[in-house]
């Protein structure tokens, strides 16, 4: 049985983050084994709100992928690719935005998230809305070019992004009703449960915000940022009795890197005071780098042989483009264009 198209895609920030790891990454790793997978680097989303901001985009897009890789997310299986070396998403997206009437863009919670990163990114706290630029206000369009490109039939999502995926099946819908036909699919969302890992000062975790844990952090590098998780605000002493439940970040790590009998004793001594906070970090660091000392092997492995890594997201760009075009002749057809 032929294999259903899957997209989805991550901007092009650098280096991943745990964050990234725990809810999406593994999830694809799962879902390379059951559907036709298509992951991109979503580089022209990243101009929306850094057009001014390129120094580093070409290295971040590789880093992207280097954590894929190392991760993973298998070339075999998935087809990897940059967003910009398929051009016919960007014929797709012009051919798109003839059709979307302007308020469905502008009440789209993709478009709202993305208003909320440019106003974070210049401090503003009011809420007057940001001077934005046609690009950003043409994100849902973009977005929705990216699925319909390679007809994707499911996107992962969590529960809170479900709204996200619905102007791209309105798009669809739209699309099919104008030019009768029945080309395209409206993309299903495939729900996933995304943990929310906080940053080590308790927010939530972003490499802007300088609180996360990169996935190829050296282990020192790991150490010293568990060291700066905040624990229990109450617990004065080492050997005050802790309060596992408002420790605010280490426990929530253990809760989902520790095995369960290193958790359950962990919550046992903390709550007798038989465990210090510091104790209780060293510990966590040492895991944490336990589970990831493959991930980052591989990794520098695939550094060490860059041009593999760019022969890589060349063919994963060739595979994506081919099946974008033949997505784009048959709406060529439909548009008589």
């Amino acid at each position: 049985m032929e294999k259903i198209n899957l997209v989805s895609g991550m901007r092009s920030t650098g280096k991943l983050h745990l964050g990234h790891y725990m809810g999406v990454i593994t999830n694809w790793v799962q879902l390379q084994e059951e559907y036709n997978c298509f992951y991109f680097v979503a580089d022209w989303h990243a101009l929306t709100t850094k057009y001014n901001e390129t120094e580093n985009l070409r290295q971040d897009k590789l880093d992207v992928v280097l954590d894929w890789l190392a991760c993973g997310i298998d070339p075999d299986k998935s087809t990897i690719y940059f967003q910009s070396s398929v051009l016919q998403i960007a014929e797709l997206h012009i051919l798109l935005s003839m059709i979307t009437p302007n308020n469905w863009v502008e009440r789209d919670p993709t478009l709202k998230d993305m208003v909320k990163i440019l106003k974070n990114k210049d401090g503003d706290t009011s809420e007057n809305m940001p001077q934005l630029s046609y690009g950003l206000l043409g994100y849902p369009v973009l977005m929705s070019a990216d699925i319909m490109a390679m007809n994707g039939a499911v996107v992962p999502v969590g529960v809170d992004q479900l709204a996200h995926l619905e102007i791209t099946r309105d798009i669809a819908r739209r699309f099919n009703n104008i030019y009768k036909t029945e080309l395209f699919n409206e993309p299903m969302p495939k729900l996933t449960q995304i943990p929310l890992l906080l940053g080590v000062d308790g927010q939530k975790m972003g490499k802007s915000f300088h609180n996360d844990i990169k996935i190829s952090d050296d282990e020192e590098t790991t150490a010293k940022k568990i060291m700066q998780c905040i624990t229990d605000r109450s617990r004065a002493r080492k050997d005050d009795p802790g309060h596992p439940d408002k420790c605010e970040v280490a426990y929530k790590y253990y809760e989902i890197f520790a095995d369960s009998e290193t958790f359950n004793q962990v919550n046992c001594e903390c709550k007798a005071g038989q465990r210090g906070c510091a104790d209780c970090k060293r510990q966590l660091g040492k895991i944490i780098n336990e589970k990831f000392a493959s991930i980052r092997q591989k990794r520098i492995e695939y550094s060490k042989d860059i041009n593999k890594v760019r022969d890589i997201i060349n063919e994963g760009g060739k595979k994506a483009a081919a099946e974008a075009e033949k997505t784009m002749a048959k709406v060529r057809e439909a548009v008589n264009i």
